[in-house]
């Protein structure tokens, strides 16, 4: 019994989950070659500057464009609940057209962060993002038939759009929470380091004005000497975990700052306040003094 219960169970058809065909269009290398050319583009017209720090989300702290997805997602909700109930058709056509018009900026959002995401999120990326357009597409068709007054084929449309912007929106969902798009990827230190000072290590073994990594208990360390003075960060950039000793130092404003070596976000050294994007979550920053011996010691900022 236990043998035949064990051949049927061998036998049965394993049931493929919608993940394991997202994991399958990661792997894909299909889409690379418009990939690379599309974000080359992006990157080449926005350059670096205000314009893409907005885009990103630099001066709210979090990414733009879910905030403005759920704004158009909202929209196209409500209209397709109003088709449903068949009630007012003028607050439909309005909610379609507030929907349409916040897509764009969204659009150019999600497209400045997809720019500088890695290969396999930006493969998932591109699908999702057609997806969407086809979403829109619909939508346009439903508000124009339904201003023409064909109602009932614009409805039709509109119930069309829905399904493809929730298949868009499942990709985004992808995205950010299985595959780590626009989550702060910095690890929190203070859960992870007991109060108080801690030794780091002698000053003399840092070399001056090169960034270095060090490690204390579980966590990876930016350490940059100039002089008699040593600022540290954690190391694992913020955006999407890149070794940041690995980076450049620059100044901006007359102040000292990284270079992400993955993306180029870039963070002031002596707070880790983001001073261009794609990152836009602080970097954390830890505090120093000298012992009279010449240890360094180190402890959280507040």
């Amino acid at each position: 019994m236990e043998e035949t219960t064990r051949s049927r169970r061998a036998g049965r058809p394993r049931m493929i989950r919608s993940a394991d065909l997202l994991d399958g269009l990661e792997r894909t290398t299909t889409l690379d070659r418009p990939i690379y050319k599309i974000s080359k583009a992006v990157c080449r017209r926005l350059g670096t500057g205000r314009l893409r720090d907005v885009l990103h989300g630099v001066p709210i702290g979090h990414p733009l464009h879910p905030a403005g997805a759920m704004v158009t997602f909202g929209c196209w909700m409500a209209s397709a609940m109003l088709d449903f109930s068949r009630a007012d058709p003028r607050a439909a056509r309005m909610l379609i057209a507030t929907g349409l018009g916040s897509a764009l900026p969204t659009a150019a959002a999600g497209l400045t962060d997809w720019s500088a995401l890695h290969r396999e999120q930006q493969r998932v990326g591109l699908v999702h993002a057609l997806t969407n357009i086809t979403a829109a597409a619909f939508y346009t068709g439903s508000l124009l038939l339904r201003m023409a007054g064909r109602e009932r084929a614009g409805r039709f449309l509109g119930y069309a759009g829905l399904g493809a912007a929730s298949a868009g929106g499942y990709l985004g969902g992808h995205l950010a929470y299985r595959q780590g798009a626009g989550g702060n990827h910095a690890q929190p230190v203070s859960h992870l380091m007991p109060l108080g000072w801690h030794d780091l290590c002698a000053l003399k073994d840092l070399p001056n004005g090169r960034p270095v990594r060090r490690r204390l208990g579980y966590i990876d360390l930016f350490v940059l000497r100039l002089g008699d003075g040593v600022s540290v960060l954690a190391d694992d950039c913020a955006h999407l975990a890149g070794p940041l000793h690995q980076g450049h130092v620059t100044v901006n404003g007359g102040d000292p700052c990284v270079v992400c070596p993955w993306h180029g976000s870039v963070f002031r050294i002596s707070d880790g306040s983001v001073v261009h994007g794609p990152a836009t979550a602080r970097q954390p920053s830890f505090k120093t003094r000298l012992r009279q011996d010449g240890i360094v010691q180190v402890r959280p900022a507040d």
